[in-house]
C-alpha cells in the first residue's frame, strides 16, 4: 500500500503525466486539471431502435453544451467562461481553482438528418438519442475477376 501522496494509483499519475507532457506542452488542461480525462464521461446504450448516449457534463449550464452534426460526426462541446477580473466586494479569494476553457467529444454515426437526433440536458446530464438507421442489404458474394 502507498501513501497517500500519490492519489489513486503512482505508476498511473507517473506516466499519465509523462504522457501528457508529450500531448500538450503545457501539461494541464487549464479548466479542469489533470483529471480533464475524466470529463465527459460517456454511456452508450443500444436499443433495438436506437443508440442512446448519456455524457455527464458536470457544472455546464444548458446554454453552455451544443450538439452538432456534420459530415457524420455527432460532436458534443461545452464551453465555459469565467470573468477572471470579477472582484468579490466581501473578501478577497485566497484560493481561485475555477477557469474558463472548453471540451468536445465525437462520435461518428453516419450521414442522417439531424432533426431524427434528439437531445436533452438536466441535472448534469446530456442524452442524447441517435436513430438507427436501416440496414441495407448487400448482395451476395460474387466471385470477381482478376486481371
Amino acid at each position: 500500500m502507498l501513501p497517500s501522496i500519490f492519489g489513486e494509483n503512482l505508476f498511473d499519475d507517473f506516466f499519465d503525466d509523462f504522457d501528457d507532457m508529450f500531448r500538450t506542452w503545457n501539461g494541464r488542461n487549464p479548466l479542469y486539471g489533470k483529471r480533464a480525462r475524466n470529463l465527459m464521461k460517456t454511456d452508450v446504450r443500444e436499443t433495438d431502435s436506437a443508440y442512446e448516449v448519456d455524457i455527464d457534463l458536470p457544472g455546464f449550464k444548458k446554454d453552455e453544451v451544443s450538439v452538432n452534426l456534420k459530415n457524420g460526426y455527432l460532436t458534443i462541446s461545452a464551453a465555459k467562461g469565467l470573468d477572471r477580473d470579477e472582484q468579490d466586494k466581501k473578501g478577497k479569494y485566497i484560493r481561485k481553482e475555477r477557469y474558463a476553457g472548453a471540451c468536445s467529444r465525437s462520435f461518428y454515426v453516419g450521414e442522417m438528418d439531424p432533426s431524427r437526433i434528439t437531445a436533452k440536458y438536466e441535472h448534469g446530464v446530456l442524452k442524447v438519442t441517435v436513430p438507427k438507421q436501416e440496414k441495407q442489404e448487400l448482395p451476395a458474394g460474387s466471385a470477381i475477376a482478376i486481371e
